[in-house]
């Protein structure tokens, strides 16, 4: 149960319900530019979303023509910035497409940081690619049928700041040394020797130290696979349609870990199926998930469920949140409890 005392903003700031809520986090229906324009300024340690792409065909869950994506983009990105802590990110992640009949790349994925820099005042911290190898070959025409281009596998990640300096710590997300590294802190003297490198760096004795994990690149390399979590088995046993654009746990986690502290708060405004929730929740963040489509927020709560749910409790939390009634996920040792949201309302309209 959220605690009033502790979550970091008064929810009671919100005129409707959530639709469900968690130890650390609360789920929203609704338009992710109200929701977002009623929370505090400098109250957000991190946004991070993926919104629907710029493509020429148009998706189920939502997407903008390219000539006017920007702009509308652009509208969420100026209210991010007034939310977000001095110190705070936005990561955005965002899918290339091709121009409309053409073997052409387009460039609005580019155009949009020179705009929220130049426009809004971000600063773009650094630039991340996520590459996929799961990923399906497409465009179909150039890629399958033509046989002129290869598979677009990358996905571009923004990582805006409002300083120069936003809090970041990249020893929270160190990666396993290499085989020739772990050889090399076993015995440093045998592999290489300190000095001057023709490229211009000094390699020091100190190269030979372990600091208990190699910094990772902006390469993010993380198949999108999953096949059989929570989620989808919960979608799968009530004969639902997960949601058709999901990014993989580790994806968000790397940013949390990197980007923020226990306690911080992270905030989703396309939440789709509710992997930065989930994910901000098991690193001991605070979050709040946005989502206009009410049946993709009512699955996302499946991945706050025990395992063990059994499937008649499963699906009365989904026909209660399908219809409109606010839900509370508790987790106790032997069963999961569900209650009217209105029944944790003190007297006084906050939160116990």
């Amino acid at each position: 149960m959220i605690q009033q005392a502790q979550f970091p903003i008064n929810l009671d700031i919100y005129r409707n319900r959530p639709s469900y809520l968690t130890t650390m986090g609360a789920a929203f229906c609704g338009d992710s530019l109200e929701l977002l324009n009623q929370l505090p300024n400098n109250s957000i340690n991190l946004v991070l979303t993926s919104p629907p792409f710029a493509l020429q065909r148009q998706k189920e869950y939502g997407n903008k023509d390219q000539h006017e994506y920007i702009e509308w983009l652009a509208k969420f990105a100026s209210v991010v910035y007034q939310k977000l802590k001095d110190d705070g990110s936005f990561i955005l992640d965002l899918g290339g497409a091709y121009e409309k009949g053409k073997p052409v790349r387009s460039l609005y994925n580019f155009r949009i940081p020179i705009y929220f820099c130049d426009e809004i005042g971000f600063f773009l911290a650094e630039d991340f690619y996520w590459f996929n190898p799961s990923k399906l070959p497409s465009p179909i025409e150039w890629v399958n049928k033509q046989k002129i281009r290869v598979k677009d596998s990358i996905n571009t990640v923004w990582w805006f700041s409002k300083t120069e300096f936003p809090k970041s710590d990249v020893t929270k997300v160190l990666t396993e040394y290499s085989s020739r590294m772990k050889k090399l802190l076993e015995d440093p003297e045998k592999f290489y020797d300190p000095k001057k490198r023709p490229s211009g760096h000094d390699i020091s004795k100190s190269f030979g130290k372990d600091n208990g994990g190699a910094i990772p690149s902006n390469l993010l390399q993380i198949a999108n696979s999953e096949s059989n979590g929570q989620y989808l088995r919960g979608c799968k046993a009530l004969n639902l349609k997960a949601h058709p654009a999901r990014f993989p746990v580790r994806l968000p986690e790397f940013f949390i870990r990197f980007l923020t502290e226990p306690g911080d708060l992270v905030v989703d405004i396309f939440a789709g199926s509710n992997t930065t929730g989930f994910v901000a929740e098991q690193e001991n963040r605070y979050w709040l998930a946005f989502e206009k489509e009410l049946q993709y927020l009512a699955t996302s709560s499946f991945r706050f469920v025990e395992e063990n749910m059994d499937q008649a409790s499963m699906q009365f939390l989904y026909e209660k949140l399908l219809s409109g009634e606010s839900q509370e996920i508790i987790h106790s040792s032997k069963q999961l409890r569900l209650f009217e949201k209105a029944s944790i309302y003190s007297q006084q309209g906050n939160l116990e």
